[in-house]
């Protein structure tokens, strides 16, 4: 994550010296080869681009000697987000925001076609490609036994990545049947069985009773199977 901070702040540099730059091919060129090494660091690192939106026109900056890029809080370094300068060495200090968009590319699945809301996915509806990981908030599915089988909650356009929350939610047991559960925590895993108080739908929280009379909470993992964190 630290890398990413550091590679995300060198290609903002390069935005702010390149508009400083222009007519100076020598420092274009400098800029230019700073960023290519940075960006070169880490041979499995994700493909990735970064897009920097304008200033607002209305803002008057005083010269700055140094520009410094900083992460706000609570801002996340994928997809639509912000970054900030700041002047560290001027005549007056000021710090402005950038809006960001990080591009992270790697392998998904998207629709061979256009696929209708209610369609049951088969194999031949996807195909491998890259996409966008960060285009959308909702996670991206990448393999085939993710979605094959599973109801499509809304259509899809051909090339269209496929993200979970296209999917129906399954539901893996119902209230009142027995359920596996496994529960784990540092060093252990022990499972057993317990009778569902609630439905077990993916992605939401479920209730189960021991039969030693205790009452669980986890997360529905597969066919009548809760799992449970210690």
């Amino acid at each position: 994550m630290r890398h990413f901070v550091r590679l995300l702040a060198c290609l903002l540099l390069v935005h702010v010296a390149l508009a400083r730059a222009e007519g100076d091919p020598a420092l274009q060129q400098q800029v230019r080869e700073f960023a290519l090494a940075g960006s070169r660091q880490g041979s499995s690192a994700p493909r990735v681009e970064v897009v920097v939106g304008a200033l607002d026109a209305r803002l008057r900056l005083a010269p700055c000697e140094q520009i410094e890029p900083f992460l706000p809080a609570n801002a996340r370094l994928w997809g639509r987000t912000r970054i900030g300068v700041r002047c560290a060495r001027g005549p007056s200090r000021w710090s402005v925001f950038l809006p960001v968009t990080v591009k992270v590319y790697g392998p998904a699945l998207v629709a061979a076609a256009a696929l209708p809301a209610g369609r049951v996915v088969t194999a031949g509806d996807l195909v491998q490609a890259e996409v966008d990981l960060a285009e959308d908030n909702s996670a991206a599915v990448a393999r085939d036994e993710l979605a094959v089988g599973r109801t499509l909650a809304r259509p899809l356009d051909r090339g269209q990545s496929l993200r979970q929350s296209h999917l129906k939610a399954r539901q893996w047991f119902a209230a009142g049947e027995t359920v596996r559960v496994v529960a784990q925590g540092p060093g252990f895993r022990v499972s057993g069985e317990a009778q569902a108080l609630t439905s077990g739908v993916e992605g939401q929280e479920a209730r189960v009773k021991t039969e030693g009379g205790r009452v669980l909470t986890g997360r529905p993992i597969g066919e009548r199977r809760l799992e449970v964190s210690m």
